[in-house]
């Protein structure tokens, strides 16, 4: 399957570099690249893309533009994916691009990615409804203090022992072994946290995903 991408990106030599890479891409149709918020909701409502890949910051204000476009996306468009690429860790745009779901969101810093293969590989999982998060950024989240959240009031100490350790990136088989319980047990809680957080979207990494940001989300900064 070949996927549509449309760029937004104000920075010119950054612009065509990603425009570039992306021609050089199989499976990957580059059908439009715009320099502003506006040129690049028309281009998502004339070319119908796959996916958005975004900066957040380009004119108008150059303030949230990407995340603000990913949200209305949600409502207008909720099959096209969006990968955000950052120059800088923003804990309070991450937490907000993925608040109404993970699904087909991706949040990427521009000074990790390595080749052009890693961007390969965020576009196809958008496109497919997967999720992908920076690790720097989840290394930040960890750092910081979790905030409180009347939907995590509702977990027992122990579901909120298990979601603190997926966080932490570990597998189902690595929290059954740290809690002395069967992989089954802990698939059982797990399933718990997700009907109390209210996380009904299918995907089950979809779901880690957007539990571990509720759980290590802070105030922003």
């Amino acid at each position: 399957m070949t996927i549509r991408v449309v760029v937004g990106e104000d920075n010119f030599l950054v612009r065509e570099g990603i425009s570039r890479a992306l021609e050089r891409m199989d499976g990957i149709e580059l059908v439009a690249s715009n320099e502003d918020l506006d040129s690049l909701r028309a281009s998502v409502e004339e070319m119908e893309p796959d996916v958005v890949l975004t900066d957040i910051r380009m004119p108008p204000t150059r303030s949230d533009e990407g995340i603000r476009l990913a949200a209305d996306l949600r409502q207008t468009h909720p099959n096209v994916g969006v990968v955000v690429l950052s120059q800088h860790i923003d804990l309070a745009y991450a937490t907000t691009l993925f608040a109404d779901g993970s699904d087909g969101r991706a949040y990427l810093l521009k000074e990790r990615l390595k080749d052009q293969e890693e961007l390969h590989q965020a576009l196809r999982a958008v496109a497919e409804g997967r999720s992908l998060v920076d690790s720097r950024i989840v290394e930040r989240l960890l750092t910081r203090t979790p905030h409180s959240d009347p939907q995590l009031d509702r977990l027992t100490p122990r579901e909120k022992q298990t979601l603190a350790m997926i966080a932490e990136g570990r597998s189902n088989g690595a929290i059954a072994e740290e809690l002395l319980i069967t992989k089954r047990a802990v698939e059982r809680q797990i399933n718990a946290i997700f009907v109390k957080l209210e996380l009904t979207e299918s995907g089950d990494v979809n779901r880690r995903v957007r539990a571990a940001l509720l759980y290590l989300a802070g105030e922003p900064e």
